[in-house]
């Protein structure tokens, strides 16, 4: 038996041009400096530069006169494109840029890479061709960090199997012993331990490192649980003595590789998207002028048009050609209109969230750090969630206190003793503080941790100390012990 029934459903389409907005108005200042670099070389009828737009005297007609051609149907308005003005055309191409555009430029350098440096030293000690080959695979297996992290077999399996090098376990470590010889020291260490040890005995002999190498040779696993009264007792040292020793172990390099040029990674250079200023004890919020360019036709299609328009007979590719500039016009003056759109979106939720908090970005203390989510701004500015998210996302902003990204002021709330919401970020700058003015021969524990903050009236479970210790990136009070 046949069935019909009748379902009602409520769907959002979004058009391309809102689409391409909302990916606009998430794009950070120099993400941003890159789409409109494309959209202009793409589109001929955009140009940077202001222009002095006035009316015509006379409207724009798309039709044909009445002596039997046929009119083409094209929708342009000519007073939404084009100015009539005496500036020449020369004067648009320069001082199109405001006075926070900087003209840097970032200098590359060739250097070597890790792996070129080690085997540039290798070259320095004569080996027989084979144990060269062996050297510069060993090389090869050294990770960014310095570290061999294969074994010994597994290196003579891969030698004879994709070099056809039969070697033995004995004369690989042998290389071994060569590698270690290299710059960076502890570079070619198979273990932290060794890696540790090599730098150690890299250095002129003294007292408090000769003790350091049998710290780390007879008793590595207490050294690293910081076990401090054991190995007094062990070595039948004093502590005096024991933190000289540590001390020298505390200045060697846990990964020597990281250290080399090569390996450092390009650090990422910020341009806040957003400004605040205190000014006679009120914030002023400023937006980027990178983010506000000054756009305009170009005029060349300005001229393009005006013929169109003053022609009296129109050929077929005279059609095709005006359709093609009507494409064009329309693309210019939408995307001029959504970098406006843009703006008014940025400044329009940021000042919600300066007025938000506000309290915190007057002081700069964290406890003063209102708790806020997405949809507190949404709410307040009468947008969706989903654009307070793109703007918040990716974009920075220079505080008084430094460059911050905009979602560090979100955050999420616990309820006190009062009954009063705090922000998390309160409870973790309280806790950070108390553990960087702890007693370091004796440090905190996450119980103990747990216990101060209920008496100052946060009632955090131990659980979720450890969570926030963790996020922090602070380690477990044994591991925070010191000898003073």
């Amino acid at each position: 038996m046949l069935k019909q029934s009748l379902q009602q459903k409520l769907q959002q389409k979004l058009s391309p041009q809102q689409i391409q907005l909302m990916k606009l108005i998430q794009l950070p200042t120099q993400a941003f400096e890159q789409k409109l670099a494309q959209e202009i070389e793409e589109n001929p009828a955009l140009e940077f530069g202001k222009e002095n737009s006035e009316e015509f005297e006379d409207s724009q007609q798309d039709e044909y006169d009445e002596t039997g051609n046929e009119s083409i149907e094209t929708d342009i308005n000519i007073d939404d494109y084009l100015s009539d003005d005496e500036i020449p055309s020369y004067k648009l191409q320069t001082s199109n840029y405001s006075k926070d555009d900087e003209d840097s430029r970032i200098p590359y350098s060739g250097g070597i890479t890790f792996n070129q440096h080690l085997i540039n030293q290798l070259n320095t000690f004569s080996l027989e061709p084979h144990e060269a080959q062996i050297a510069e695979f060993m090389v090869g297996c050294i990770d960014d960090n310095g570290y061999i992290r294969r074994t010994l077999e597994d290196i003579v399996d891969d030698l004879a199997f994709s070099e056809n090098i039969y070697t033995s376990e004995n004369e690989v470590e042998k290389i071994l012993g060569i590698i270690h010889q290299l710059d960076p020291a502890g570079v070619g260490a198979r273990t932290l331990k060794e890696c540790l040890l090599i730098q150690l005995r890299r250095k002129p002999e003294t007292e408090e490192r000769a003790l350091a190498v049998d710290i780390l040779s007879s008793s590595f696993e207490q050294f690293v649980k910081k076990h401090y009264q054991k190995l007094a007792h062990k070595f039948n040292i004093s502590m005096e003595e024991l933190k000289g020793a540590i001390k020298e172990i505390e200045r060697l390099n846990p990964k020597p590789g990281g250290s080399f040029a090569g390996n450092q990674t390009t650090v990422e250079h910020i341009v806040p998207d957003f400004n605040i200023r205190i000014t006679d004890g009120e914030l002023e919020l400023s937006l980027n002028a990178r983010n506000a360019p000054d756009l305009h036709i170009s005029r060349e299609y300005d001229n393009m048009l005006k013929g169109y328009s003053e022609s009296k007979e129109k050929s077929k590719s005279q059609k095709d050609a005006i359709m093609f500039i009507k494409q064009k016009l329309d693309g210019a003056k939408w995307f001029i209109d959504a970098i406006k759109q843009r703006q008014q979106t940025l400044m329009i939720t940021m000042s919600a969230i300066v007025n938000y908090q506000k309290e915190y970005l007057l002081t700069g203390d964290e406890r003063k750090l209102r708790p806020m989510v997405l949809k507190d701004i949404a709410d307040e500015i009468k947008m969706d969630v989903s654009t307070v998210s793109r703007v918040a996302n990716s974009k920075y902003v220079d505080t008084p206190y430094g460059t911050k990204l905009v979602k560090e002021f979100f955050s999420e709330s616990m309820k006190n003793e009062q009954g009063e919401d705090v922000s998390t970020r309160e409870i973790k700058k309280i806790l950070q503080t108390e553990i960087e003015n702890e007693d370091k021969t004796k440090p905190l524990t996450d119980e103990k941790l747990s216990k101060l903050l209920k008496e100052r009236g946060y009632l955090i479970a131990r659980r979720t100390v450890a969570k926030y210790r963790e996020q922090l990136d602070i380690p477990v009070a044994r591991l925070r012990k010191k000898i003073l």
